[in-house]
C-alpha cells in the first residue's frame, strides 16, 4: 500500500495536437508496410493539405534526418514523437524539405519545424501522406486517438493524448 502512494511519479499525460493541416487517416492506410504494420509505432498519419509540418508541443528536437523529410522532437516528459513527410522520399535528398530547427533545438507549440513542396513529392512519384508516430512506445503507458477521421489544421485540434508510464 505504502508503495501505491510514494512508489510512483505522478503520471504524465501529454496531448499532442495536429502538426499539419489535411485529412486524418489510420495508420493501416499508409502504403508502407513498417508504418501500416506499426512496425515504427502507434500513431496515425494524414494526408497534408499545405506544406508546413509545426510543433505539436514544447519541446526538442531530438534528431533531425539529414535529409529534412523526417523529424523526431520530444516532450519534456520523455514522448518521442516521429514525424514522417511522405513515403520513401528519403530518395528526394532533400529536395523539396526546408527545416526551420536543427537536432537539439527547442521549440514552443506552433513554431514551424520543416516545410516542404508536397506537389514536387508527388511529381516525383511518391506518396505525401505523413505519418505521425510516438518513436518511443515502450515509455507510454496509454495511447488515445481523439481524432480519427476529417480534416485538421495545424496547431488546431488535438489528435493524440499520451500517458506515460512512471
Amino acid at each position: 500500500m505504502l508503495s501505491k502512494l510514494f512508489g510512483k511519479s505522478k503520471q504524465k499525460t501529454i496531448e499532442i495536437s495536429a502538426p499539419l493541416s489535411g485529412k486524418v487517416v489510420p495508420l493501416t492506410a499508409v502504403p508502407d508496410e513498417a508504418f501500416a504494420g506499426k512496425h515504427m509505432g502507434d500513431g496515425l498519419a494524414i494526408e497534408p493539405s499545405e506544406g508546413t509540418i509545426v510543433a505539436p508541443f514544447d519541446g526538442t528536437v531530438s534528431h533531425l534526418i539529414h535529409t529534412n523529410h523526417a523529424i523526431i522532437i520530444e516532450h519534456a516528459s520523455g514522448l518521442q514523437l516521429l514525424i514522417h513527410i511522405g513515403i520513401n522520399t528519403v530518395a528526394l535528398n532533400g529536395d523539396g524539405f526546408e527545416a526551420h530547427v536543427a537536432s537539439g533545438d527547442t521549440f514552443q507549440a506552433g513554431d514551424a519545424l520543416i516545410t516542404f513542396d508536397r506537389s514536387k513529392i508527388e511529381a516525383a512519384g511518391y506518396p505525401s501522406i505523413t505519418p505521425i508516430v510516438v518513436a518511443n512506445e515502450d515509455d507510454v503507458k496509454q495511447l488515445e486517438h481523439l481524432i480519427t477521421s476529417g480534416s485538421v489544421t495545424a496547431g488546431k485540434e488535438l489528435l493524440l493524448k499520451a500517458a506515460m508510464n512512471g
